[in-house]
């Protein structure tokens, strides 16, 4: 996976449609997250397509699967997880991860409908990170 500050880096200059392409392409890169971890449990709520988000590792090495039944919405996930990946999980339960992908702007690039789940992402990243560095 790609670092976030290499995808920032790429990013910065496309436009439009390329940028699109780009976070459909993040979103293909995703490790894959087996179907059997596609359940409630995991699923993101507040996303207009469905999201899911697994935590794996331990403490000292989280890593996260994810994925996403749109494209567009695969990629955006894809920040989120590139941002926190294999990070300690107390260092991703206190990270500001919105502030990490405020190079994206996001808001002004895509609809409303696709980055409206981002919080709650972000949120459910969190959750699982403090969650496990509490043991």
């Amino acid at each position: 996976m790609r670092t976030l500050p290499d995808i920032s880096d790429e990013y910065a200059f496309l436009e439009g449609d390329e940028r699109y392409r780009l976070l459909i392409e993040l979103g293909r890169d995703l490790e894959p997250m087996p179907d059997a971890l596609k359940t409630d449990a995991t699923l993101v709520r507040g996303c207009s397509a469905a999201v899911w988000v697994y935590p794996t590792g331990d403490a000292d090495r989280l890593h996260f699967l994810a994925d996403s039944n749109a494209a567009i919405t695969k990629g955006i996930v894809s920040l989120v997880i590139a941002a926190v990946q294999d990070r300690p999980a107390r260092e991703v339960s206190a990270m500001d991860i919105t502030a990490a992908l405020e190079p994206f702007d996001l808001r002004n690039q895509l609809s409303s409908n696709r980055t409206q789940g981002v919080p709650n992402m972000i949120a459910l990243v969190k959750e699982h990170a403090a969650r496990i560095a509490a043991g």
